[in-house]
């Protein structure tokens, strides 16, 4: 089974297929997905790689974490798990906000 690698510092000009190739160097690489702000429409500078094998995956983080990519020093890790979310509604004040002014 594979990893996905989080990969931070990116220079917003990089996108998935520059990832997917520098990756490739040292394994195949399943997934790479640049993480786009959903308002501008411009990368949040950071992204993850999905390698096909583990031991590719530290091939990668051993290889590439603090090279430059498009001028900018990259971090590399394993990615960690997302954190649940809390669907308890509100937090932003909408319908059904219980807030007394």
């Amino acid at each position: 089974m594979g990893k996905k690698l989080y990969v931070g510092n990116l220079s917003y000009s990089v996108d998935s297929g520059q990832l997917t190739d520098l990756f490739g160097q040292v394994g195949s690489v399943d997934s790479a997905n640049v993480i786009m702000d959903r308002e501008t429409g411009r990368s949040k500078g950071f992204a993850f790689v999905e390698m096909s094998a583990d031991e590719e995956a530290q091939a990668a983080i051993t290889k590439f974490n603090g090279s430059e990519l498009g001028g900018r020093a990259m971090n590399i890790s394993e990615a960690k798990p997302q954190a649940p979310r809390d669907s308890g509604g509100g937090g932003r004040g909408g319908f059904g906000s219980r807030r007394s002014y």
